[in-house]
């Protein structure tokens, strides 16, 4: 795969985290074609000025007020084996889009933001292709070789989820195959693109 991380998404998913803050997810956010709240993320949203496309979840955390103004666009999904950011993506997923991005879902409870960064990989293992923008980085789900542009001396964390073989070209530090998360954190780009050869899947966090 031949990543050049390009910022046009067919639709932006803003989770139940922190809000965004950072210029970035700011901007994809702004510049959404189609914005889906998690129930828990649309009053916020609501509250600086904008209005969402839809609003997904289990309806547990939507104030009483936008419930009942927007209950148009309010789909309710009741199912407790999935979370909302999961349940957003399925629901662009039966609208033919595959390409999103997803903002504010890190922050506030730890094991909710481990969670949501872990669920990237299962959604790429149905096709689909999810980035989610953090206020400090990006994170993207890989599968095998990947290419990827990035910046002279920009930090890349890579997180083994069944990699093996692990190898890579344009980092300061080698690489090999992680037994644990904090080992394959805080490496360096050592040119304008990198290059990850490995047979499994993997996690990258680009820091802006």
């Amino acid at each position: 795969m031949n990543n050049t991380h390009d910022y046009t998404f067919d639709a932006v998913i803003l989770a139940a985290g922190d809000y965004p803050t950072a210029t970035q997810p700011l901007a994809i956010l702004r510049n959404a074609k189609y914005v889906v709240c998690c129930d828990g993320a649309a009053d916020r949203y609501i509250a600086r000025g904008n209005t969402p496309d839809a609003i997904v979840g289990d309806g547990d955390s939507i104030s009483p007020d936008n419930r009942e103004k927007y209950a148009h666009i309010l789909h309710i999904v009741n199912e407790q084996e999935s979370n909302d950011q999961t349940k957003a993506v399925r629901f662009l997923v039966s609208q033919g889009k595959r390409r999103i991005a997803i903002v504010g879902a890190t922050g506030r409870r730890e094991d909710h933001t481990i969670g949501n960064i872990s669920l990237l990989i299962e959604y790429a293992r149905s096709g689909v292709e999810v980035y989610s923008f953090t206020n400090y980085g990006l994170f993207v789900p890989c599968n095998g070789t990947t290419t990827h542009k990035c910046r002279k001396g920009q930090q890349l964390s890579i997180f083994s989820i069944t990699a093996k073989s692990l190898r890579a070209e344009g980092l300061r530090y080698p690489i090999y195959d992680f037994t644990n998360w904090w080992q394959g954190t805080l490496n360096e780009c050592t040119d304008d693109t990198v290059t990850l050869h490995a047979r499994g899947e993997y996690l990258l966090f680009f820091n802006y």
